[in-house]
């Protein structure tokens, strides 16, 4: 007995959709999350502290010297211990990228 439908040919097409919505949602939310990623760079130094992670997050994966600066004056500025100790993490593997 097939749980998808009555016949195998609507169950077929009932997989597939599932499978094509699965995946469009996926695509939608790695957009999405890339675009609040990006957008959250502005928000370094921010009240929040999640708004802080998420720049941190985006930081890290846009190695240069101009986030390297950015980054030294945030661990500076940062009071929170893990924010501070994920700042210097990323302007430390920053740092060896760019030297290499």
């Amino acid at each position: 007995m097939n749980p998808f439908g009555n016949g195998s040919r609507n169950g077929s097409h009932q997989v597939k959709a599932v499978t094509a919505g699965l995946l469009g949602g996926l695509v939608v939310g790695a957009v999405v999350w890339s675009v609040l990623i990006r957008r959250s760079r502005r928000e370094l130094f921010s009240k929040s502290p999640v708004k802080r992670l998420a720049a941190l997050g985006y930081l890290s994966g846009q190695p240069g010297l101009e986030n390297a600066r950015i980054l030294v004056d945030y661990v500076a500025w940062e009071r929170h211990p893990a924010l501070r100790r994920r700042g210097e993490r990323i302007l430390r593997r920053m740092h060896n990228t760019l030297l290499a």
